[in-house]
């Protein structure tokens, strides 16, 4: 989640983060506004990387947009594109213009974006001889986060005063992943390489450090390092997004039903609360909790088995793009009044 020093909340409100945006948080009553979500579509047979303010479309250059935060009258997009040598360029959008941080020579994805004062911190990867290097740009100057002996990715990033915390995966010498996050560049082990397993968001309240993810077939989140189980592990589960609002945890994902159908949900403290009735596939990739009010933003196949980018405002779900061509959404950041 991104924390608004401007238009948001100058009264006491909690902001937690997750994969950028997907974390926003508050606690007192307020009354949302706008409703920022990120996300890509399909344009002949190419991906338009795209933003939408209140179901309005703004499209960026070719590529795809993986995350969205919103700072004063300011808008940025995380995501990245095809350079000029095929290879992927990370990068981000302010307003529309695109900020280039890596030059084409290694592909490179950016996967989450946060906004900490006159900062802009973003999260992702850089391939080094073929092996992708997990880290962070803070203003365009790159952090390594790992070696490049090993293969690694970051998927979310918060920051808290002087601290950057950010959660993503690295794998071992057989190529299992292990969830883990980084504080300051010093890694903290989620799991132990027995399973495969990916921290895909983070959110930071007080002292506490919420992660969302999965291992093997479950979905989960950890406090503190410490696991919570979302599902039995029956079928296969992802989390993707936690954020955490007074003593209310809430993780969105999505779980496969007996038919190997995938779920949209999201769990508040631990309850199941499904998103789509699991005729079609579908899943949350991102959420903001404003007051009593729980946005995911995400996507869902419809009858003609075409990918369709929506959001759900307390389970009733509004398509945000044409239902004719492909399109997904991948973050979400609410203002409000």
């Amino acid at each position: 989640m991104k924390k608004i020093k401007h238009i948001l909340f100058t009264l006491a409100i909690i902001f937690s983060s997750c994969s950028s945006d997907e974390g926003q948080t508050s606690e007192n009553e307020v009354i949302a506004k706008d409703v920022y979500i990120s996300g890509y579509g399909s344009n002949n047979d190419n991906y338009v990387p795209k933003y939408w303010k209140n179901g309005v479309a703004k499209a960026l250059t070719d590529g795809t947009a993986t995350a969205i935060t919103v700072a004063g009258n300011d808008v940025y997009v995380a995501g990245y594109q095809n350079g000029n040598k095929g290879n992927f360029v990370a990068k981000y959008w302010k307003n529309g213009i695109d900020v280039v941080l890596t030059n084409g020579e290694n592909t490179a994805q950016a996967n989450a974006i946060t906004v900490e004062g006159n900062d802009v911190y973003v999260a992702g990867y850089e391939k080094n001889g073929g092996v992708n290097v997990a880290k962070y740009w803070k203003n365009g100057k790159a952090v390594s986060l790992t070696d490049g002996t090993k293969i690694a990715d970051t998927k979310a990033i918060d920051v808290v005063g002087n601290d950057v915390y950010v959660a993503g995966y690295e794998g071992n010498e057989i190529y299992t992943r292990i969830a883990k996050y980084w504080k300051n560049g010093k890694s903290v082990l989620l799991t132990d390489a027995t399973k495969d397993a990916e921290a895909n968001s983070i959110a930071v309240v007080g002292n506490d450090i919420y992660v969302a993810g999965y291992e093997h077939t479950f979905a989960k989140y950890w406090k503190n390092g410490v696991a919570i189980n979302l599902t039995d592990g029956k079928r296969i589960a992802k989390a993707n997004t936690v954020t955490v609002v007074g003593s209310n945890i809430y993780v969105a994902g999505y779980e496969e039903n007996d038919q190997g159908i995938t779920v949209a949900k999201y769990w508040k403290n631990g309850v199941a609360i499904p998103l789509t009735d699991g005729t079609r596939h579908a899943m949350a990739s991102a959420m903001a909790v404003m007051g009593n009010d729980v946005y995911v933003a995400g996507y869902e196949r419809n009858n003609q088995d075409v990918t369709i980018s929506k959001y759900w405002k307390n389970g009733v779900s509004t398509v945000i793009e044409n239902e004719k061509k492909y399109s997904e959404a991948t973050g979400i950041f609410i203002t409000t009044e």
